[in-house]
C-alpha cells in the first residue's frame, strides 16, 4: 500500500467456519489467529461460543485474549435466536429476548455492536412492521451500554436494499443501522431456508449496498473465488468499495471468505490483498 485506507480492516469469523467447526481451533484463539493474518480487529459468530453468552468469567477470558494481542472486539454476529421478523407477537418477542444476552455479551467484549437478522413470515409490509417493532426493542435496550444493533442482508426481504433501508429508517434510533453484505442478495430459494439450493430472484448488489451504506455500522467484504489475477469473480471489488467510499465510511470492513476453492488461510489472504489494493486506488482519489 502507499496510501493510508480509507477504511479499517478487520476478520469476520466465518471466514476461519470449518477450521472451528472441525474443532481445529477453539474460539477463544480466534484473535491471535486474527493477529496472524496482520489483522488487529474481529468479528465473532454467537455460534461459535453459544453456550457462553452469560458466562462472564468465559467473556472476560476472550476479552483479555484479545487485549493480549492488541485486537479489538468489534461485534457480535448472531444467529440461530429466533425470528426478530415473525408476525406471531409470541414468537417474535421470545425472539427479542433472546437476543438481549448477546448485547450483554458484546457489551462485556467491549465491541461495539451487535449483527442481527430480520427473518421471519408474512408479506413484505407484515414482516416490515414485525422488524421495526423488534429492532426498536433492542435498539432501546441496546442504547444505555453504547451497544449499535445492525441488520445484514441475509435473504429474504433483507436482501432488498430499499425494503431494509427504509425498515431502519422507520425505527428511527440513532444506534440501529445496517451491515452490508457485498454477497447476500439472494431473496428467494428455490427450497426456502436452504441457501445451498439455486436462487431464483436476486437484488441487483450493487444497488442494494449503496441503499444501505447511508446506515451501515459495518460492512461485510464477502468473496467466494477469484481469478487468476486476484480479482473475486461474483463482485467487482472496485465498484464496491467505490460505493463504500462515497457514503462517506470510514469504519471497518470484515473480511468474509466464504468459498471452497482456497483454503481457509488463503482465501482470507486474498481478501485482504484485493482490499488493500482496490481500497489504496479509492483512497489516492
Amino acid at each position: 500500500m502507499t496510501t493510508d485506507l480509507f477504511f479499517k480492516i478487520s476478520l469476520a469469523q466465518w471466514s476461519l467456519h470449518r477450521t472451528l467447526f472441525a474443532r481445529e481451533m477453539d474460539n477463544l484463539e480466534f484473535p491471535a489467529a486474527a493477529k496472524q493474518f496482520g489483522i488487529d480487529a474481529v468479528e465473532y459468530v454467537n455460534q461459535f461460543f453459544i453456550d457462553k453468552a452469560t458466562d462472564k468469567r468465559y467473556l472476560t477470558e476472550l476479552k483479555t485474549r484479545a487485549d493480549d494481542v492488541g485486537v479489538t472486539n468489534v461485534l457480535v454476529m448472531c444467529d440461530g435466536e429466533g425470528e426478530l421478523a415473525s408476525a406471531d407477537a409470541t414468537k417474535r418477542l421470545k425472539a427479542v429476548d433472546n437476543h438481549f444476552k448477546w448485547i450483554e455479551a458484546a457489551r462485556a467484549l467491549g465491541c461495539r455492536g451487535v449483527r442481527v437478522n430480520c427473518y421471519g413470515q408474512g408479506s413484505a409490509e407484515e414482516m416490515a412492521q414485525a422488524s421495526t417493532d423488534s429492532l426498536r426493542k433492542l435498539c432501546e435496550y441496546a442504547q444505555p451500554v453504547g451497544i449499535n444493533v445492525m441488520v445484514e442482508n441475509h435473504g429474504g426481504f433483507s436482501s432488498n436494499g430499499l425494503w431494509l433501508s427504509n425498515v431502519i429508517s422507520n425505527v428511527g434510533m440513532e444506534n440501529c443501522g445496517t451491515l452490508p453484505d457485498f454477497g447476500n442478495f439472494c431473496i428467494r430459494h428455490e427450497t426456502p431456508g436452504m441457501w445451498e439450493t439455486p436462487c431464483l430472484e436476486t437484488y441487483d448488489r450493487y444497488k442494494g449496498v449503496a441503499e444501505l451504506m447511508p446506515q451501515a455500522k459495518g460492512v461485510s467484504a464477502k468473496a467466494m473465488d477469484f481469478d487468476s489475477e486476484g480479482n473475486c469473480t461474483e463482485t467487482n471489488y472496485h465498484k464496491m468499495i467505490s460505493i463504500v467510499k462515497e457514503s462517506r465510511y470510514s469504519g471497518f470492513v470484515g473480511i468474509e471468505y466464504a468459498g471452497v476453492a482456497l483454503s481457509e488461510a488463503d482465501g482470507i489472504r486474498a481478501i485482504m490483498k484485493l482490499l488493500e489494493r482496490v481500497g489504496d486506488l479509492a483512497s489516492e482519489t
